[in-house]
Formats: structure tokens, C-alpha cells, sequence
């Protein structure tokens, strides 16, 4: 089983997972990054959840079909980007966010 580092960037934990197209190799990812997570404390259903919303999240930054693998794939979603928004609508959730915090 492959082993992260303690001590990792969130490009260095989730940039290599944006690369992954085959669900076996994101399987053993996907386990890599929760028994990481438990290695702070975390039950594994903790750390489970933390990586699925870290994951869901950093692939809101790719295009769509990247993140729509990701999601596939990790069994992940956006925590507010669906299949069906906008790059339109993704521009005022972001306003949205922002100005709850002036």
C-alpha cells in the first residue's frame, strides 16, 4: 500500500488524485489519503468524510470533465458546484461566499 507523507501540500495530496483515470489506482489513493488523515487522530470515518470533501473541492478547480472523473471516481462531489452550474453561477456562489466575509 502506498505510504504519503506526513507532511504534504494540498497540491502535493490532491494534484496527483486529478490524475488518476483508473478506479483501482484511485482506490488505493483514496486509502492512502484516509489512513494519512488517521495518522492526526481521526476515526477513519472522519477522515473518510474530510478526504471526499477535500477532494470534491480541490477538483472545483480543474475543468469539468476532470472533476466530474474525480467525482466518479472518489465518490466525491463540490461541496457547491453540481454538474449543471455555470461557470456563470460558480462566478456568484463565489461573490456570495466572499461577501458573508466582510
Amino acid at each position: 500500500m502506498k505510504t504519503l507523507p506526513d507532511n504534504m501540500t494540498i497540491g502535493e495530496a490532491y494534484g496527483p488524485a486529478m490524475l488518476i483515470t483508473d478506479q483501482q489506482e484511485a482506490n488505493e489513493y483514496f486509502e492512502a489519503l484516509v489512513q494519512s488523515n488517521m495518522r492526526t487522530g481521526n476515526s477513519r470515518e472522519k477522515a473518510e468524510s474530510i478526504e471526499r470533501q477535500n477532494l470534491g473541492y480541490y477538483a472545483g478547480y480543474y475543468d469539468s470533465t476532470t472533476r466530474e472523473r474525480v467525482e466518479s471516481l472518489f465518490k466525491c462531489s463540490h461541496p457547491f458546484l453540481t454538474k449543471t452550474t455555470t461557470h456563470e453561477e460558480a462566478f456568484e456562489i463565489g461573490r456570495k461566499l466572499a461577501s458573508k466575509q466582510e
